[in-house]
Parts: C-alpha cells; structure tokens; sequence
C-alpha cells in the first residue's frame, strides 16, 4: 500500500500546486472571490484546479483499490501515467485549451485502467 499511499500524495500536492496557480491568476486578473469568472487565464487556471479536483474523486479510491485487489506494485504505473496526464492538461490547457486532450486522456487511460482492473481483480477473488 505504500505504493499508492506514495502516488496519492503526490497527486494531491499536485492538486495543491494547481490550486496555487489558479489563487495567483486570480490575483494576477483581479478576479475577486466569490467569482469564478473573469479574466480567461484565471478562467483557464480555474478549470485546471476544478477539473483535477474531478478526476481525483475517482482516482484516489481507485489507487487503494487496485493496490489491494490486483497489486501493490503495479499501482506505479497507471499512477505515473495520471500524474502525468494531469501535468501535461494543465500546461495544455493554460496556453490553448483545444489542445488539452492527450493530457486528458491520459487522466482517463489511467482511470478506467485503475477501475477495471479493480473489478477483474475483486472478481477473481470473489468467483476463487
């Protein structure tokens, strides 16, 4: 489990760094809170955090899962490749948002990786 414990805690601090980003667009734009709309670079930093933060719902419990039911080592893998998939949507996303799609499938690649895996792996277990 520490593998994931590891993956999981870094994308959090990911999540934070993205979170960072869109508080100083905020800032930069002058976009006052509670808006979430304003100036389109804190629009598009906004988004990255939100999306994240999306993605994320799914990917935590999917991280424990897989490490659980299918292998705590393996779990590096689709775990890179989220991290990776996160960093390169926000960069993409931030300078020409129609160019965002390989980071996000990347973010979904690892995703449905994690969950099905988890299912196949539960359903060994239960039909052992």
């Amino acid at each position: 489990m520490e593998n994931a414990t590891l993956i999981v805690m870094l994308a959090l601090l990911q999540y934070v760094f993205f979170g960072l980003k869109a508080g100083l667009a905020r800032q930069k734009h002058q976009v006052k809170a509670p808006a979430t709309a304003g100036h389109e670079m804190f629009e598009r930093a906004y988004r990255v955090q939100l999306n994240t933060l999306e993605q994320l719902v799914m990917f935590i419990p999917a991280m424990f899962t897989y490490a659980w039911f299918v292998s705590p080592a393996w779990v590096l893998l689709p775990g890179g490749i989220f991290l990776l998939g996160r960093f390169l949507y926000a960069r993409a996303y931030v300078k020409d948002p129609s160019r965002r799609l390989p980071g996000f499938r990347l973010t979904i690649l690892a995703n449905a990786w994690l969950i099905i895996g988890t299912f196949i792996g539960l359903a060994s277990r239960l039909l052992a």
